[in-house]
């Protein structure tokens, strides 16, 4: 019995929630957007699980991995929701772990800001990204962090769809593990340093 009672204590997750921190990315799940320029979010991800020599398992409206950081519990979904639905995902896994809002950080592309360039904000619009828009209106708010990641504008008009669907170009692909480690930096100040001074060190 005193050994069910240990083992059951071992299962429970007895992280205090203000040390927990929910890190979506934002992406489609099926193999052929793999590496689109919209999945920069499950990029960043899988970017930290491959360091770490971690595996995604797969969990209610996505796959989710928890890694441990300088005391902080991070718990790194990827909604198998697709893209325009990702507020169901947020949702329920928000709820599932007892945070607010402001314990979240949402990773996605953006096309206007220009490869490569990161930028952090605490709130905001959807700035016309429909995963952002899914999570305002299934949430009811704009008041929940993200993570920017710039993918560009190179497409002629009413090629945005057809360009943020198409993979990174070979010379974008070469810069992306550099682009992909400040990427996680960024993720991991928030984590450890909070929002305001996370978009100090990285919004520059």
């Amino acid at each position: 019995m005193q050994f069910l009672q240990k083992l059951f204590s071992r299962s429970r997750d007895t992280t205090d929630p203000a040390m927990k921190y929910l890190i979506i990315g934002l992406g489609n799940p099926e193999p052929q957007y793999l590496k689109n320029r919209h999945n920069i979010g499950f990029m960043v991800l899988d970017h930290m699980a491959q360091k770490r020599d971690k595996q995604f398992e797969g969990d209610r409206y996505g796959h989710t991995l928890t890694l441990n950081h300088k005391g902080k519990k991070l718990i790194l979904l990827k909604p198998g929701t697709y893209m325009n639905l990702s507020g169901k995902a947020y949702r329920f896994h928000l709820q599932k772990h007892n945070l607010e809002p402001s314990q979240t950080l949402v990773i996605t592309d953006d096309i206007a800001l220009p490869f490569g360039k990161l930028r952090m904000k605490a709130s905001g619009s959807n700035g016309g990204h429909n995963g952002l828009g899914n999570i305002i209106e299934v949430m009811g708010t704009q008041n929940y962090p993200r993570l920017r990641f710039g993918v560009g504008n190179d497409f002629g008009p009413g090629r945005q769809v057809d360009y943020v669907l198409s993979d990174f170009s070979a010379e974008e692909q070469k810069e992306m593990p550099a682009l992909l480690d400040k990427a996680e930096a960024a993720v991991l100040d928030f984590v450890i340093l909070g929002i305001d001074r996370a978009m100090t060190v990285h919004n520059r």
